[in-house]
């Protein structure tokens, strides 16, 4: 016989035919249609098929050259190719036409099935070919029993990831806690479950571990979002009342707009203990986005920190802290000279105040409140009313004003600059929303402290108006889409009524 006849003879024995076009269709269909290609799985389909392959050539030419060998070769390459052919209907399948379907079939579920009908095909198979199997079904009771002994962990593991699909108590995305691991599941394999921390690393639980274990699952409640609810301590002393601070902390998170803390529901604080020299306190909030957790807690630390500065509000010392530094009239008196000096030197760079003499610019020195503002604070809201001006040493913000219920941005604020001033000057309800971009130095204006400088002066009401006028029109340039030349020459007119405005909030004579 020769090779070429016994190459047709073997292929056709063997279905080494269907066995290459199982896998070539598998193949190219995954490749083509599969949202996600499993790469190891095609490998061992690949490794199988050599084997088949070289066992039919082997084969082939012990039939060609008179040998009885081929039969000896002929079984392991029947059932090396049924495997395959099982591997290449099974990767079409759960690969291309399920997923065209919606559905989704968890991997360890495809696996034992596979593995299941592989074995089934690869006794068939082996039978048809001739092998003796009685001998192995004599011996199977024995040698089950030696098999299920020495992998009892693995038959676990697999079990235990069977009953988790089933049961859907965990899904491949969820958070889970197991001991001290926290992680987001990204496998559920036969031996084990993958999670990804938030440290870039990957721990591999045994399925039967989870099993036996009391499982975490973070964010999830029965019909809410996947929130997990976030806790930030902070402490500060008796001097202030509790009411006051869980006030100022509530309003600072609800008004911060920050990217991942929920709105509904809406952020809280509690006071957690009560201590001789202070009381803890707790700020609590959802996080949306669960795999970023410390670094949404230290926005909200800052949100907090600049919320109790702006409200005279100190964070706790230790009662046990002893500081040396000798607190005399002379060093207060130094240190009021200098914040002085810092706060007159900011004015001298604002326009606002350009017409103010020296003394005057001190007066208001005087009574700026420093006001700092975290990033993502909102430092002022369109519609509220606010009779004060802010203004910026340090940082940006922007300004953003809603129409028709879509808020945009018009504008953005760099220190040195300040804002809020129709509100000082005139009462009128904020125009717009004003954003901290960066964390912000401010300082705040009162229509105090700014009411005893134009009564003292009533003729620096016109300057005010003059530079009023000219900052409206740059905003309604910018809102408009026109030139700011073109729109201070309409509002020309409006200065007058302006400056009436100034006069009569401030009880001004004409």
């Amino acid at each position: 016989m020769g090779l070429w006849e016994a190459l047709g003879q073997e292929a056709a024995e063997g279905d080494t035919l269907w066995v290459l076009a199982g896998f070539l269709i598998s193949t190219v269909a995954s490749r083509a249609f599969a949202a996600k290609l499993q790469q190891p799985r095609f490998r061992s389909l690949g490794f199988l098929l050599v084997v088949h392959l070289v066992c039919w050539v082997v084969a082939a030419g012990s039939r060609a050259f008179g040998s009885d060998l081929y039969k000896d070769l002929r079984a392991p390459g029947i059932v090396a190719g049924a495997v395959v052919l099982v591997g290449s209907i099974a990767a079409v399948l759960f690969n291309v036409l399920l997923p065209r379907l919606r559905v989704e079939t968890p991997r360890i579920v495809q696996d034992v099935l596979v593995a299941i009908v592989s074995v089934v095909a690869g006794v068939a198979v082996a039978s048809r070919a001739g092998v003796n199997l009685s001998g192995l079904i004599a011996t199977s009771a024995v040698f089950t029993a030696v098999l299920g002994f020495s992998l009892q962990d693995v038959i676990g593991n697999v079990a235990g990831g069977l009953a988790l699909q089933v049961d859907h108590s965990i899904s491949v995305g969820d958070w889970v806690k197991v001991g001290d691991v926290t992680g987001k599941v990204t496998e559920i394999r036969w031996r084990y479950t993958a999670l990804e921390t938030r440290n870039w690393e990957t721990v591999l639980v045994p399925n039967a571990v989870l099993m036996k274990s009391n499982v975490q699952v973070i964010g999830r409640r029965q019909g809410q979002p996947k929130y997990q609810r976030r806790w930030v301590y902070f402490n500060v002393d008796w001097r202030y009342q509790p009411s006051d601070v869980i006030t100022c902390a509530v309003t600072a998170v609800k008004n911060a707009r920050l990217e991942r803390v929920a709105t509904e529901p809406p952020p809280s604080c509690v006071l957690m203990e009560m201590s001789e020299s202070y009381g803890r306190y707790a700020v609590r909030y959802h996080l949306t986005d669960l795999a970023i957790d410390d670094p949404t807690d230290s926005e909200v630390r800052t949100v907090v920190y600049f919320a109790l500065q702006r409200a005279g509000m100190q964070l706790s010392i230790p009662a046990h802290a002893v500081f040396l530094t000798e607190d005399s009239a002379d060093r207060r008196e130094v240190k009021s000279k200098r914040q002085l000096q810092r706060s007159v030197r900011l004015l001298d760079l604002l326009d606002l105040f350009d017409d103010l003499t020296a003394d005057e610019k001190l007066k208001l020195a005087e009574g700026l409140k420093h006001t700092p503002f975290a990033s993502g604070e909102v430092m002022t809201r369109q519609g509220a009313e606010a009779h004060w001006l802010y203004v910026m040493e340090e940082g940006a913000a922007s300004v953003r004003v809603a129409e028709g219920g879509i808020e945009r941005e018009v504008a953005t604020i760099h220190a040195p600059s300040f804002f809020g001033e129709m509100s000082l000057m005139t009462g009128e309800p904020r125009s717009a929303t004003v954003v901290a971009v960066t964390d912000t130095e401010c300082f705040r204006l009162e229509k105090s402290t700014f009411r005893d400088v134009l009564q003292a002066r009533p003729a620096l009401a016109e300057k005010l108006a003059e530079v009023l006028t000219r900052r409206r029109a740059e905003l309604l340039a910018v809102r408009e889409g026109v030139s700011a030349e073109a729109k201070l020459k309409q509002l020309r007119g409006s200065e007058t009524d302006l400056l009436e405005k100034i006069r009569g909030f401030f009880g001004l004579s004409g």
